[in-house]
């Protein structure tokens, strides 16, 4: 998740940074823009607001974890459909065949081992 911060409120910018260092990114890289103003257009903004407000995606005071969790399902929101379309799509393309000779080499020796370990308590 790659996230950049433009908010008008000082405060709240330098915050918004230290909590998610991990995750800046300029403004054209990102996939999701936080801001401190109402957003229009813009799928990918991600809207702070001091009180209430039917399309804020998180009220101040929060903490780092609510803010997190939040960005996290609007993430998942933009970009689920695609990254779900990836995997089956890769799914479809592996190959088991190598996995499963492993399993049947493995299970196999696993075998012997315990066919071996029981004749000779009972040869005793």
């Amino acid at each position: 998740m790659k996230v950049a911060v433009e908010c008008h409120s000082p405060l709240l910018q330098k915050s918004l940074e230290l909590f998610l260092a991990k995750y800046l990114t300029s403004t054209k890289q990102s996939e999701i823009v936080i801001r401190d103003e109402e957003c229009i257009n813009d799928k990918r903004c991600f809207y702070i607001a001091s009180r209430s407000e039917s399309s804020a995606d998180l009220v101040k005071p929060f903490s780092k974890a609510q803010l997190i969790i939040e960005l996290e399902k609007k993430y998942k929101s933009l970009y689920a459909k695609e990254e779900s379309v990836e995997v089956s799509a890769a799914k479809e393309e592996m190959d088991f065949s190598i996995l499963e000779n492993r399993i049947a080499f493995l299970t196999k020796e696993y075998q012997e081992n315990i066919l071996r370990a029981v004749k000779a308590f009972y040869e005793k």
